[in-house]
């Protein structure tokens, strides 16, 4: 089978990585991809949201199944243009991707149908926004930009002064973009954060999978939000109790809902969640693989990764089992330095060869030059995954695998896992 797998993140060179174990894989194509990629398959000059460009390489390159990466090409109905042409593909229509596309549209659907999340209030005028919040608690609201924002569109203000700000600047500012001409102000939860995954298919639903992510750029969870740089699998408060309430409370429901709004979903489906004194509660909803949740869950899948995005995209995952292994793993990310605000490009990598001894070394912002030098070429520049029988081994083991690896203003955090051990 020829495969085209569309993105140029970590998450994409972790699904390359899996998708070429496949017997039945026998070309991979990647758009645009990264150096990491390059190795496992053939890169091609095409953005991920040039959806008539990605439309016209598998046409022509006479591509079997197309497996989508990022939220955006999903977001704009990439799906539903390559099924108009005939083309198999693996993500949600766009209808079942607004679940991540628009925070409202989610939220609404979420009080329509029952499932647990915090209240909020949807607003588009910064002075409403205002008046409602200075009506409540200082700090007990979280404010969230309706459409996708690189993960970066959450704000937390403690104070009155720094909710103003915040709001303003996206209602008032557009700090993003179009993401931000609306907002939800939503209550403040409190408990550990979980992501949990699933494979959907209509109403069927896989077996669900967790793991913890690092959001901020600083040790001790302090500074900038980013991307993500860091996950590890499995958290060390999830239970097979807690796994059952969260498939039988969300999971389920959510694929029901879904359908009931002609939005039948198939593809992965990653539920943000906090864990709160009450039970599990939605955050949010994302529409595809977290990125870098994906990079220690693609070591656990123990299924062939390509078998199950044909039965997604083909409408049998109900005769398709998916399997998790209780393998640990840790993911530790190298940043460039001034991530994730200003930072340069171009710095020589040295040590991935080293470090691959000790885990799987996944990139993400690299290229290669002319003489075949690896650069840094983004803001999250590769990193580790670890894996052994415990988080506490696998975390030794990222780490063994970072410190071989160097890049002029190269950062990374040295807790990842920490509280899991």
């Amino acid at each position: 089978m020829r495969v085209l797998l569309i993105g140029s993140g970590g998450r994409e060179h972790a699904m390359a990585w899996k998708l070429i174990q496949s017997q039945k894989i026998t070309e991979l194509i990647v758009a645009p991809g990264n150096a990491g990629t390059a190795e496992l398959g053939e890169n091609v000059p095409v953005m991920a949201d040039d959806l008539d460009g990605l439309l016209a390489i598998a046409k022509t390159r006479s591509i079997d199944l197309t497996v989508v990466g990022p939220e955006q090409p999903l977001i704009d109905g990439i799906s539903e243009l390559f099924q108009r042409h005939g083309l198999k593909i693996f993500g949600p229509s766009k209808n079942a991707a607004r679940i991540e596309g628009s925070k409202i549209w989610s939220n609404d659907l979420m009080v329509k149908y029952a499932i647990p999340t915090a209240d909020s209030v949807a607003f588009s005028e910064s002075t409403k926004a205002i008046d409602y919040a200075l009506a409540r608690p200082e700090g007990s609201l979280v404010v969230k930009a309706d459409g996708p924002a690189a993960g970066k569109g959450v704000l937390l203000p403690d104070t009155y002064e720094d909710l103003e700000i915040a709001v303003r600047g996206m209602l008032d500012g557009a700090s993003f973009g179009e993401s931000s001409s609306s907002l939800l102000l939503a209550e403040r939860m409190s408990g550990p954060e979980v992501s949990v995954f699933a494979f959907l298919d209509g109403e069927t639903v896989s077996a669900e999978i967790a793991a913890c992510d690092y959001k901020r750029i600083g040790e001790g969870d302090t500074g900038l939000n980013t991307g993500g740089v860091g996950a590890y699998a499995p958290p060390e408060f999830w239970t097979n109790e807690l796994a059952a309430r969260v498939r039988m409370e969300i999971l389920e429901p959510t694929a029901r809902a879904l359908v009931a709004e002609n939005s039948a979903y198939s593809g992965v489906l990653y539920v943000g969640l906090m864990i709160t004194s009450s039970g599990p509660r939605v955050i949010e909803f994302n529409c595809r693989l977290g990125d870098p949740e994906c990079q220690v869950l693609m070591p656990k899948l123990v299924n062939d990764f390509l078998e199950i995005c044909l039965a997604v995209a083909d409408g049998r995952l109900a005769q398709q089992k998916v399997i998790w292994s209780d393998l640990a793993c840790t993911f530790v990310v190298m940043t460039s330095d001034g991530y994730p605000g200003n930072y340069e490009t171009g710095a020589t990598i040295t040590g991935v060869h080293q470090a691959s001894e000790h885990g799987l070394v996944v990139h993400a912002g690299t290229s290669r030059q002319n003489d075949g030098a690896l650069v840094t070429d983004g803001g999250r520049v590769l990193g580790v995954v670890g894996s052994g029988e415990t988080i506490g081994g696998s975390r030794v083991a990222a780490y063994a695998g970072i410190e071989k690896i160097f890049f002029r203003g190269a950062r990374f955090r040295r807790d990842i896992a920490e509280r899991a051990v």
